[in-house]
């Protein structure tokens, strides 16, 4: 029985074994230009293979009868009122059915150039792809720009589809035009489809069946091609990856469980296996696997979501991701070299901050150069300041903090992201390579430190939990004289005077104290300014650790010198201030003009309240 939903529908790996047993599962992906066919080929295939629920053929024809309208095969497809109205599909949609070799889901994604954004995503799960071109209007500028996102997307199992041929006559002369010319420009981009197929999706021809209309045809069928693709290698071979979505806490019945979760996307993980979670490179072992509702496995694998108690508690945040201590560690960086293929309607532009995502972490990231800008529908080399819409471009981009990844040539899943500008995605690509950043040393001190921390037998939510509060390091810089250190002072005053766990650290007592063994002048910040920072970051880890609120000032801290304290602290764990005229060679999380310090304090105590830091107790 055949199904289909919308994209924002899930379906676990779980429920696809418990409708199709055992059997092997293929993902499709289906582009081309608006109006060339997709959704009538995917009707078609859904209706000759018999994956149709029963009655939903008759149903379909007996409402196009009703509304006048010519029964279309895409009509199948459209589940929303709306897509009937316009004609158009507007949300990626999963279609599932069978043949006798395996089970097919097939991504539909949609050709307008509006929607291409969404094509990110449906291809970024596709194991091979059917490319439709319209045998009557021919190849269209989104023909090659799907044809150039496949190939950087790394689909490499792909056949072309010359679809309507029935309004053409059955014409040879004009599929052979078309194979010659679109296996010209596939051939730039490096990508060999293995069949051309000409076939009317309206007819029939050439889909599930053989082409009847075109005796000159002999090649295989669209199904043909579908069970001659290779199935991926089955992610459970392949390391262990689990990006964090959320850590949740039980109490009820004194229940002290704090569960990690996630979906894996590749591998599987086993009770007692050592986990370690990037970027912090923190440890544990597993506990427990937790599952609802039904018995605790002793292991779960790729396409679940898993949640994981561990035998220490430490502390992990969403956006991190699980990895085996046994097996090859992802890539951990603030820079990094990818391939992107920009849709936002503002230019990408370097020195713009903008966010992205990657698996479940979400990070502040700029644009640090771009090495090489190629229009995708004619493959011309452009010089150019920006990314335009609609260009591929090779590009090296720097984020806020740290981000763990995997180059796209080892694990493709963990290697896809999103450029999100102005809350709206506006651009996806694949990390080629990570790239070395100025916090390379630091950040392997740390992995090493968090191997070897002896962690307390009090978790650190247990301290903010008697303490009403959240461990946060609170970094307070602005201009020399700008009244950095009395706002630190008075904010300690009054989170003291509400009970909190609070301490105000000045930069010189770490220059005279923690630091006094490093040579130079010590009251010099900037000689030996990167020890400096990273003795700072140690003292700040451990106070976080036993659940402080701690308050640092320092002279112009510049964006360099907060990622290394982020690598070294967490960036979930700083909170930065900048006290005077505005900075643009930082980034910050609150901004004072320097004004009242009661005032000041005011307002940073409510920046605390609003983000959960200190909270008034029940």
């Amino acid at each position: 029985m055949g199904t289909c939903k919308t994209e924002q529908q899930s379906v676990s790996a779980a429920d696809r074994t418990k409708d199709h047993g055992a059997r092997e599962n293929m993902h499709i992906v289906i582009v081309g230009h608006v109006d060339h066919g997709k959704s009538t080929i995917i009707g078609r295939l859904l209706a000759d293979t018999g994956s149709l629920p029963e009655g939903k053929l008759d149903q379909v024809k007996a409402r196009c009868r009703r509304n006048s309208r010519p029964f279309e095969y895409a009509f199948l497809l459209d589940a929303l009122k709306d897509e009937q109205a316009q004609g158009i599909t507007i949300d990626s949609a999963r279609c599932f059915f069978r043949t006798e070799k395996r089970n097919y889901i097939i991504i539909d994604a949609p050709g307008h150039i509006e929607f291409l954004k969404n094509m990110i995503t449906g291809a970024s799960r596709a194991e091979a792809a059917l490319l439709v071109i319209d045998a009557e209007e021919g190849i269209q500028e989104n023909s090659r720009r799907h044809g150039y996102m496949l190939s950087m997307l790394g689909v490499k199992q792909v056949a072309v589809l010359v679809n309507k041929m029935d309004l053409v006559g059955y014409s040879r002369d004009i599929f052979d035009k078309i194979v010659s010319e679109y296996t010209a420009f596939l051939t730039e981009i490096g990508l060999s489809p293995q069949a051309f197929i000409p076939v009317s999706g309206m007819e029939g021809d050439a889909v599930a069946r053989p082409g009847a209309n075109m005796p000159w045809y002999r090649g295989p069928s669209v199904l043909d091609i579908l069970d001659s693709f290779k199935s991926a290698q089955p992610v459970n071979d392949l390391p262990f990856r689990m990006p964090v979505q959320d850590v949740y806490k039980f109490t009820r019945g004194g229940d002290k469980r704090r569960c990690i979760a996630g979906t894996i996307e590749s591998g599987e993980v086993h009770v007692g296996d050592t986990v370690v979670f990037y970027p912090s490179g923190k440890s544990s072992i597993v506990k427990s696997l937790e599952v609802f509702n039904r018995k605790n496995p002793q292991k779960m694998e790729a396409g679940y979501a898993a949640a994981m108690t561990l035998e220490e508690q430490i502390f992990v945040a969403r956006g991190e991701m699980a990895v085996l201590e046994t097996q090859p560690r992802p890539q951990v960086t603030t820079r990094f070299k990818a391939n992107i293929f920009w849709l936002g309607k503002a230019p990408l532009r370097t020195k713009k901050d903008y966010i992205l995502k990657l698996g479940t972490a979400r990070v502040g990231v700029q644009l640090e150069e771009i090495l090489q800008v190629m229009n995708a529908s004619n493959l011309k080399g452009l010089k150019k300041s920006h990314v335009g819409r609609h260009d591929v471009a090779e590009c090296i981009f720097q984020t806020r903090s740290d981000m763990a990844f995997d180059r796209v040539s080892e694990l493709a899943a963990t290697s896809r992201f999103v450029l999100v500008d102005d809350y709206e995605i506006a651009g996806g690509g694949i990390i080629l390579e990570a790239l070395p950043d100025k916090q390379d040393e630091v950040r392997e001190k740390v992995f090493l430190r968090n191997l070897k921390w002896q962690a307390s037998p009090i978790p650190r939510m247990d301290r903010a939990a008697k303490h009403n509060q959240k461990p946060i390091l609170i970094l307070i810089t602005g201009r020399k004289d700008c009244g950095k250190k009395p706002l630190a002072k008075a904010l300690e005053k009054a989170l003291f005077d509400d009970g909190r766990l609070a301490y105000f650290l000045g930069i010189g007592n770490v220059l005279y104290g923690v630091d006094a063994d490093i040579k130079g002048e010590a009251h010099d910040l900037q000689e030996n300014r990167e020890e400096h920072l990273r003795r700072l970051a140690e003292v700040a880890h451990i106070l976080l650790d036993a659940g402080f609120i701690f308050i640092v000032t320092a002279i112009d801290l510049q964006q360099e010198d907060i990622r290394l304290i982020q690598t070294a602290v967490g960036n979930d764990l700083i909170e930065t201030v900048w006290i005077g005229k505005p900075a643009t060679h930082i980034s910050y999380d609150l901004h004072l003009p320097q004004q009242a310090e009661g005032k000041s304090v005011r307002t940073i105590l409510k920046m605390l309240q609003d983000r959960g830091v200190i909270v008034r107790p029940e």
